[in-house]
Parts: structure tokens; C-alpha cells; sequence
């Protein structure tokens, strides 16, 4: 079995579960990006301030020696391992005096650093297993002894930037769920708007095929016009080859019973000259002939579809019509009538269709009746029955083939119940015949 392809709903909900967050944790990625890269800038720009900071502090004894700097009074920098820390070399050692933070530490500062007086970024490993970041000038001071070359580094635990983006993707979590929710929502509900078109489309094809309306006019937006124009060409083209096609079946009808006529005239002549055996097989051959052109006429009026037909068929309307029709004939006047179909009911079919399938199978039962035809509606179903001798239950599958009669003493054509078969299987009817149980027989068409 062929699998139904996804909606167009579901597509697009299945598009929206997928982009929506990911498109959102993109933003999510950059926006934490974005905040950690502007929070180390501040730390960067702190670093630089305490460097210069420590420079403006330096101060040397008399004798030119370096003297600790005094008047640092960051907190982080004095309390052990607190992660501020820095650290001050001069040309005999990398780690002449170091922040109280280090404790018993030494910042491994990189020896290829080039001394060019700018400052230089770097990472470099912090006490108890911890990363830094870390900037790193070089200087030349004036002492009493003569110029000094220093170096000062300054260096930030990692760890406070690394929890506050952290916390920052925490915060902005709840915000971005929110959104995603809310896009998904909004997607979901533009989807059902935007396919709201295609919803008039289905009503207005439904209109056509329940044949209460003949062509989808101003149902769609203007995007869908092309659309709209191209089915009512092709509703056109339908209705016009139905018309053509029944025209010229009616027309080649016509165009055959003069011929029959004539030969009924013939029939009548040879008869009057003795020739009863030769007339009264030109009379049995006539008699088929028209047979098979009304047969042949009905099924061309048959629509090919139940889409195709001309409106719905009111079923008490047109059994009343058959019956009337039907209880004229010399068989009907003497058969007595029984006819329930309580109150109107619409079937979609044709008129004409219904009225061709009634007319057969009522006709087919006063032809065998004995005495009594019923006519009933029940439960959707149209039922007829008759009081005669009931078939073979061998032949009654072969009473709905073309040109079969079970009974060739009664007159006919054998082409009823085969006009029968051929509407129910356009229609999807349900065709049911039976015996009765008393002698008879028993039509269902179930709708």
C-alpha cells in the first residue's frame, strides 16, 4: 500500500521543531561569545590599569636598589592564591618581587617575549592547578645607579570569567525557550492561516462534485487565481464533452430508429401478402434493434463519475415518478402497489442515472410479478420485491450481464439489470438480488 506523504502542516511544524532552536542556540553561542569576549576586554583593560598602576609605584634606594612597591591595595592581590597576581624581573631575575597572592608561586613567565615596551597577552598556568590570563610590559627606568630595564606581569584567574558566562547562558535560558515556544507558536499559526486558501479550494470542489455550484468563482486569493482559472477550463472542457458526447449518441439513436420504422412498415406489407413467417422475424429483429439503441442511448446519458452529475436526486420524487409511469402500462393496472418511501431523501446521483436504475428494476418486477410489487426505503436502501417465480439461484449472478435473459418467452431485450450493474458500479452501489422465501425475488441498492 502506497504511503500518504506528509501533510503540509506537518512539514512545516517538523521544519520549525528543527530550525527554530537551532537557529536559537546559534544566538545562544554567539551572544555567550559575545559576553565572555567583552568581559575578558574588561579584564584585559583592568590588567592594563594595575600594571600601570605598579609602574607609577616603583621606587629605588639610594644606593639604586629596587625597592618593593607599596600602595597596591587590591585585596585579591594580598590574600593567598585570592587571583589577582602580580609579579615584578629585572635583568637578574624573571621574579625579583612577587604579590602576597602567589604565596610560594612564581609566574612561569615565557622567555621569548620581545622587548618592545608594548604590552603582551598570554595564558600561562596559576597556582593549584588554575589558569590565567596574564599581560606582560617591559620598562626602562632612571635610578641613581642609571637606567633599569624591569619587566611587570600581571595576571587574572580564568575561573570568575568562566562562571560568569556560565551564569550568563543560565539567565538568558528561560528568555530563549520562551522564544523558541512562541516562534514555533507563531510558525504553526501562519501556517494555518496562509493554508486557509487551499481549505476554500477543497469547499469549493466539494460545492462542484455535491453539484451546488458549477465553477469555483472569487472562493480564492489572488495568488490562486491561476489555479482558480485552470479547474473551471477544466470544468468546461468536462461539461462540454459530456454534452458533445451525449448529443451525438441521441443523434445516431435518432438517426437509426427511421431505418426501424421503415422495416416495421415492410414487416407490415409482407404480412398483408402472406409472408407472416418473414414479417414477424423482421418484427422479433426490429424489436431487438430498438432494444439496443434506447439501451445504447441510456448508457451514453450515464455519467462517467458521480463528480460529473447534473445535481442529487430526490429518491421519493423519483420512485413516485417510475411507479406513476410504470402502473399505466397493461401489466402495472393489474398488480397491486405497495409503496413506502417515507419522507424525501437526497442520494447523490444523477436524476436521470437514479431514474434509469429505479425504472429498470421496477419494470423487471412487474415483467415477473404475479400480483404484488413492493416498494420500500429503509436505511438507506431502496428495495423492490415481487411476488414471482424467483430465479435459479445458479443464474442470479449472470442476471446483470449484458444481453442475458433467463427467460426468453417473456419479451426483452436482456439489457436492463446489465443499465443496473453499470450506474451502481459508477456510483459505488451496493447491488443485492435474492429469492424470497416466498416465491419472488428481492432487489437492495444500498446508498
Amino acid at each position: 500500500m502506497k504511503r500518504r506523504p506528509l501533510s503540509i502542516r506537518t512539514r512545516f511544524l517538523l521544519v520549525s521543531l528543527v530550525t527554530v532552536p537551532s537557529a536559537l542556540t546559534l544566538a545562544a553561542l554567539f551572544m555567550i561569545s559575545v559576553f565572555s569576549a567583552s568581559l575578558e576586554r574588561r579584564l584585559d583593560l583592568e590588567m592594563t590599569g594595575h600594571i600601570n598602576t605598579i609602574a607609577a609605584s616603583l621606587n629605588f634606594a639610594s644606593d639604586g636598589r629596587f625597592e618593593r612597591p607599596a600602595g597596591f591595595l587590591d585585596k585579591r592581590s594580598t590574600d593567598a592564591y585570592g587571583g589577582l597576581y602580580w609579579q615584578i624581573g629585572d635583568e637578574t631575575s624573571t621574579a625579583r618581587f612577587r604579590s602576597q597572592s602567589l604565596w610560594d608561586y612564581t609566574l612561569p613567565v615565557p622567555a621569548d617575549l620581545p622587548a618592545d615596551g608594548d604590552l603582551h597577552r598570554f595564558d600561562l598556568p596559576g597556582p593549584n592547578g588554575t589558569n590565567l590570563m596574564a599581560q606582560q610590559r617591559r620598562i626602562e627606568v632612571m635610578t641613581p645607579a642609571g637606567l633599569q630595564k624591569l619587566q611587570i606581569v600581571v595576571a587574572m584567574d580564568r575561573k570568575p570569567l568562566e562562571e560568569a558566562s556560565l551564569g550568563f547562558a543560565r539567565d538568558i535560558f528561560p528568555y530563549l525557550a520562551g522564544l523558541a515556544v512562541f516562534l514555533i507558536g507563531a510558525s504553526v499559526i501562519q501556517v494555518v492561516v496562509g493554508l486557509r486558501p487551499l481549505v476554500a479550494l477543497t469547499n469549493g470542489l466539494d460545492r462542484i462534485r455535491e453539484r451546488r455550484g458549477g465553477r469555483l468563482d472569487g472562493v480564492l486569493p489572488a495568488e490562486f487565481v491561476p489555479v482558480e482559472v485552470a479547474v473551471n477550463r477544466l470544468l468546461d472542457a468536462q461539461a462540454q464533452s459530456l454534452a458533445k458526447a451525449r448529443a451525438r449518441a441521441g443523434d445516431l439513436a435518432h438517426g437509426l430508429k427511421t431505418p426501424l420504422t421503415v422495416l416495421s412498415n415492410d414487416a407490415v406489407t409482407l404480412r398483408s401478402k402472406g409472408e407472416s413467417e418473414i414479417a414477424d422475424e423482421i418484427d422479433r429483429l426490429v424489436q431487438l434493434m430498438r432494444g439496443h439503441v434506447d439501451a445504447e442511448l441510456t448508457r451514453s446519458r450515464i455519467v462517467t463519475n458521480p463528480e460529473m452529475r447534473q445535481s442529487d436526486a430526490v429518491m421519493g420524487k423519483i420512485v413516485d415518478q417510475v411507479v406513476r409511469t410504470l402502473q399505466r402500462t397493461p401489466d402495472g393496472e393489474r398488480l397491486d402497489w405497495r409503496v413506502d418511501v417515507g419522507e424525501p431523501h437526497d442520494v447523490p446521483v444523477d436524476p436521470h442515472d437514479l431514474r434509469e436504475l429505479v425504472g429498470n428494476i421496477v419494470e423487471n418486477a412487474v415483467k415477473w410479478a404475479r400480483s404484488r410489487v413492493v416498494v420500500s426505503w429503509q436505511d438507506r436502501q431502496l428495495v423492490v420485491t415481487d411476488d414471482g417465480p424467483g430465479v435459479d439461484p445458479e443464474q442470479i449472478n449472470r442476471m446483470t450481464e449484458r444481453g442475458v435473459r433467463l427467460d426468453t418467452s417473456v419479451e426483452g431485450t436482456g439489457l436492463g439489470l446489465s443499465i443496473v450493474r453499470e450506474i451502481c458500479s459508477v456510483y459505488g452501489l451496493a447491488l443485492t438480488i435474492e429469492n424470497r422465501s416466498d416465491p419472488g425475488l428481492r432487489v437492495r441498492i444500498g446508498f
